[in-house]
Parts: C-alpha cells; structure tokens; sequence
C-alpha cells in the first residue's frame, strides 16, 4: 500500500464531525479551484458535500461551464466520464472510488455491443437500418461507437424525443444498456411490444430468429439496473391495499409492470420535483434509488407530505455507496498536497467521437 492508502487507512478511524471538518477545511484551502458534484443517489453524509447535485448529465454541464481546475464527482465511473469529455482539456475530472461503477453500464462492453453489430449484419446492413442509441448511463467507448455509426445518447428525461430522431434516421434502432427505458419509451411512443426483441448478449445472434429480427422496430440490450429491477408490481398493489390514496411514482428504469402500475414515471429530477411540489396531506411510494427516497422522506415530513420507498427490501445503488466521505476526503486532502488522485481520462479519439452523439442529443433542444 502506497503513501496514499496509508492516509486513507487512517481516515476510516476518524468519526463523522472531524471527517466533515477536514473535508471543509480541503475545500477551503482549494476554493475555486475545485468543484463537487453529488448525484441524487449519493449516501447524505457526502451529498452535503457537493457544490452542484443533480442527475449525471446536468451535473457534467454545470462543472463544464465553472472555471473549476479539479471536478470530483460523487458519482460513478461513467458519470466522471462524461464530466471529462465535456469539460475543457485544463479541467479534471476526478473519481473518489474507481470501484464505484454501475452494474447496468457494465452489461455493455464494446466488445459485445460490436459483435452484435456484426452478427445483425449477417441479416441486414445496420448502417443503413439500425441507428445506435445508447443511456447516458454507458461506458465511453459506447458513446464513441454510436458517434461512429450515425447514432446518439438519450437519458431517462429526453428518450422519447431521442428515439423520435433514431427512427427517422433509420427504420430499427438497438438500445443499449437498460432494456427496460427502452421498452417503457418505445411504448408510450405507441411500439407494440411484439415489435421489440430483447438481444440476449450471451446467445448467439443475441437468442433471436432472422424472423424476429427483421420484424423488429426496437432491438434491446438484455441490461437493467441492479436498484430499479428489484420492484415489483406487488409492492404497488400490497401497499395500496393499505394506503389507496397512495400515488405511485417510477423511475423509467423500473420493469414494464411496474412503469404500467405507476401514476407517474420519469427521471430523478422529475421524480424529486414531482413529490417535492405535492401538496400538504398527500402520500407518494417511490420506486427508485433509497437514498434518494430517503432524503426526500426527512425533507417533506414536516410538509405532511408522506414518501415511502417501493421495496420492503433494503435496495441501495452499492457501487455509488463506495463513495464514501472517507474517500473524498482523502481526494481532496491529495490535492491540497498537490497530487491529482483517480483522474477519469477518457481517450481523444473516444471522446471525439462521443461528442458528436451527445451534440446530436443536444442540437434535439428537448
């Protein structure tokens, strides 16, 4: 263990006010120099930390456009990414944890995504049928492949109009990494659901006919999210039993059942906005990430405003939960001392690339 991870052994023995009167006195000593960025689903004790909070993709453009030297994302690794290929070539973007990924991005590689791509072109020329989308919440090099082949990145907010885009494009679209925004969009958009096929990376021919293929509108990644995959349509209908007031709000990352039981369905800032604007009396179960839920639930208590988490299961986002103030302290203690730790660099080719799919999202102005 280097220099480094001693300091950080020796930050785990520290209690909770003298790691938050350390990590204040780092950001002093840095001031503007650096900037924190917190995702909704961050653990509170670093969520206070943060200069900006927010969804992964409103966050990189709020550090983007600071002067801030240093850009720590208590994120995930994708997250720290994106912040990297939008930021300026003198920022840089800094992951406290490089353990903390995201299960559901890890389902597509770019190796898999490519072999798919060459296997679909055993039945039919992709390029000049299928337009690539991919979640924001992807690996880099996915963002550069859909740069590549004429396609584009959606997040969970603008996906319907992005997909809108795909298919005037082309007549298919593979949507890669979560299986089930693609569903719930391409559902609402009015797609039967005999009309999209789940390509099971494992199989050959992604485990579907040529016939499948070929009456396919939708083509999705057999990906989800480790969080939103565990509530159940159940939960709904059990706690309603009790609660019939109740009103009912997913992530578009939960399963179809669960989307179709649901009163509203949207992206965290919708989902926050949503509940945070109800009135007084009012009763919400939330079917997305606990920590989330659970700051939601402290903030609107004494509104009367009641929020309860979807699952009867304790149900954490684990790889964002590596961020810890353990963590971001020894970050930013490291660079007080002048040493940049956890850089997230992505390649320039890749982030060439990527760029032109994420402007193509962004010239949608949705």
């Amino acid at each position: 263990m280097g220099t480094t991870g001693v300091a950080l052994q020796s930050d785990i023995q520290l209690d909770e006010d003298e790691l938050d009167a350390r990590i204040r006195a780092a950001r002093r000593a840095l001031g503007e120099r650096l900037v924190i960025l917190g995702h909704h689903y961050q653990r509170e004790e670093v969520f206070r930390h943060a200069d900006y909070t927010g969804d992964s993709l409103k966050l990189s453009r709020q550090a983007a456009q600071t002067s801030a030297e240093y850009i720590v994302f208590c994120g995930v690794h994708f997250m720290a990414e994106v912040a990297d290929i939008m930021s300026a070539p003198e920022q840089i973007s800094i992951l406290p944890d490089l353990g903390a990924g995201c299960s559901m991005a890890d389902m597509a590689d770019l190796d898999k995504v490519e072999d798919a791509w060459q296997e679909l072109s055993g039945i039919l020329d992709p390029d000049e049928l299928v337009t690539p989308v991919t979640y924001i919440n992807s690996a880099a090099d996915l963002k550069a492949f859909c740069g590549r082949h004429g396609g584009i990145v959606c997040t969970s907010t603008n996906a319907p109009h992005v997909l809108e885009w795909a298919f005037r494009q082309r007549e298919k679209v593979l949507f890669f990494p979560d299986q089930h925004l693609g569903r719930n969009t391409g559902y609402n958009m009015g797609i039967p659901l005999e009309q999209m096929v789940v390509w099971d990376f494992n199989q050959p021919m992604g485990g579907l006919t040529v016939q499948q293929i070929k009456q396919a509108r939708m083509i999705l990644w057999n990906g989800f999210c480790s969080v939103h995959q565990m509530f159940r349509p159940e939960h709904i209908d059990q706690y309603k039993k009790r609660y019939p007031e109740t009103r009912v709000i997913s992530h578009p990352e939960c399963r179809f059942e669960v989307c179709q039981k649901s009163d509203y369905v949207g992206s965290t800032e919708y989902i926050l906005n949503t509940v945070t604007g109800s009135e007084p009396g009012s009763r919400w179960l939330v079917g997305t990430e606990l920590n989330m839920v659970s700051r939601l639930q402290e903030q609107l208590k004494p509104r009367g405003i009641a929020v309860q988490f979807m699952s009867p299961m304790v149900c954490m986002c684990s790889t964002m939960f590596r961020i810890n103030p353990q963590h971001l302290l020894w970050t930013l203690e490291s660079l007080v001392a002048g040493e940049v730790v956890n850089r997230i660099k992505v390649s320039a080719d890749d982030a060439a690339q990527a760029r032109i799919a994420l402007n193509r999202m962004f010239d949608l102005a949705v």
